[in-house]
């Protein structure tokens, strides 16, 4: 009986792990759009380089999505 238990709390936590991996895999790609030079000057935003990791836009509302 104890074993079952064990197993069950073992394949309940792979479970939940697995669902985490693939929620935070789809809110990274979600959270970070790309957006084009024109674009960013036309929404109001300002052209930021940032060290090894290209240019970004800078947007009024906090947000630096990364420039294609």
């Amino acid at each position: 009986m104890r074993v079952r238990r064990i197993l069950a709390l073992v394949l309940a936590t792979a479970a939940l792990a697995g669902v985490s991996a693939v929620g935070a895999a789809g809110a990274g790609a979600a959270s970070s759009p790309s957006i084009s030079r024109d674009d960013c000057v036309a929404a109001g935003g300002q052209i930021v380089s940032r060290p090894y990791a290209g240019d970004a836009c800078a947007l009024p509302g906090g947000t630096t999505p990364a420039i294609t």
